[in-house]
């Protein structure tokens, strides 16, 4: 009998939890309902920086989701930031801990081979972790840049994205052109070096991305997108469609290394 694969999810950290105002883990349920609703299992990555810990994680999931939150320091992919910019950024409750976890997390999922589905800051971390840079704030840095930062629309259609023809998300969509939500700030700069931008809005910002043919070999799946489609997946079809996809690729993935 064939069962769900199962999703590995990394949380935010709140400073003040519920429980006796404990740190506390913090995730959507938007990003579980979405995991559901195709088919898989969503569990939750403990806030570990422990390498063994998170490779333990990885080894017993089927494949790993990076979902959205607070920015990724700057430090982390710039040496110097002028103060103005640096105001712009909001670093995690846990005082940048999350990065970090992150990060390793995303070298595990290269090492055991697991499939990757990376939302927003995911996007973002993604591209840090594998050497890339980020536009630290849109509004700031890009001229006549759109409105990125709409979480008065989070669950609805902002502006439009368009894909590269044959790439990954135009075959997961079967469109060329697809309507996004829009809640960030930052956005990615210069794509790490495995990574190949398939997606971008009218303004030029990247939308989306994942590895270069050449190097496709490196993981059975990855795709990562600036917006947010678990939001979108009671209404849309296209979105919908990409955790069916990534769930798809797990559930083969696990069956390939049973």
């Amino acid at each position: 009998m064939n069962r769900a694969p199962i999703i590995l999810v990394s949380p935010n950290v709140e400073k003040h939890g519920d429980e006796f105002g404990d740190m506390a883990l913090s995730l959507s349920e938007t990003y579980q309902m979405a995991l559901m609703g195709a088919g898989a299992i969503p569990l939750t990555l403990p806030a570990t920086a422990s390498r063994r810990v998170i490779a333990e994680c990885v080894r017993r999931a089927d494949g790993v989701l990076l979902p959205g939150g607070e920015d990724v320091d700057p430090a982390l992919y710039a040496e110097r930031l002028p103060a103005k910019l640096r105001r712009t950024v909001t670093i995690t409750a846990d005082g940048g801990a999350r990065d970090l976890r992150e990060v390793i997390l995303v070298d595990e999922v290269f090492r055991q081979h697991k499939p990757l589905l990376a939302i927003c800051r995911g996007h973002q971390v993604l591209n840090v972790a594998l050497g890339g840079s980020l536009v630290v704030d849109v509004a700031s840095q890009i001229p006549g840049a759109l409105n990125h930062r709409r979480p008065d629309k989070k669950s609805g259609i902002t502006h439009a994205v368009h894909l590269t023809a044959d790439s990954l998300l135009a075959k997961i969509t079967g469109k060329l052109t697809m309507g996004v939500n829009s809640t960030h700030h930052q956005a990615v700069d210069r794509p790490g070096e495995p990574l190949l931008v398939i997606g971008r809005s009218d303004d030029g910002v990247v939308e989306a991305m994942q590895l270069k043919p050449e190097v496709g070999s490196l993981l059975p799946f990855l795709l990562s997108v600036q917006f947010h489609p678990e939001r979108l997946v009671d209404q849309y079809p296209a979105h919908r469609a990409i955790f069916k996809a990534f769930t798809r690729a797990c559930a083969a993935n696990r069956r390939e290394q049973l």
